[in-house]
């Protein structure tokens, strides 16, 4: 029970710490490409960070809620957040790369590469942006 809230009250923070942060400037996207349904290529899907993939987990949970997509499904012990963006399904999985990076894939559910790359690179942003600000419970 004590675990159950722990893993809250770091979502809940993860939630109130990043609920503020804006998008800074970085690669020059236009909107019409990011919302437009197109064949997005799997080397798009996936991005390694500078940090632990716990710090990872709730970045990316942060990052889903901070776009506003539904959370279906959340598994803290084998590291993936189902979710749903645009009526379609995406799993976000975080694993370990080594002991100081972690990997972040978010691939549709139903292997259907046609979907709005918006969804995925929205994330990482987010992600990337807030790397250096890991969650952080005292207790």
């Amino acid at each position: 029970m004590a675990r159950i809230i722990k893993v809250f009250l770091i979502f809940v923070f993860s939630i109130i710490l990043f609920s503020g942060t804006a998008f800074a400037e970085g690669e020059q996207t236009s909107l019409s490409t990011l919302i437009t349904a197109q064949n997005v290529p799997f080397e798009r899907c996936y991005a390694i960070y500078n940090t632990d993939n716990v710090s990872l987990f709730f970045l990316t949970l942060a990052g889903i809620n901070a776009n506003r997509f539904q959370v279906n499904e959340i598994q803290s012990k084998s590291g993936y957040i189902l979710f749903t963006a645009v009526n379609k399904q995406f799993l976000a999985s975080i694993s370990n790369v080594n002991k100081n990076q972690g990997l972040l894939r978010i691939t549709p559910v139903d292997g259907v590469y046609y979907f709005q790359p918006g969804i995925v690179l929205n994330i990482f942003k987010f992600v990337e942006l807030n790397v250096d600000k890991k969650p952080q419970v005292i207790f």
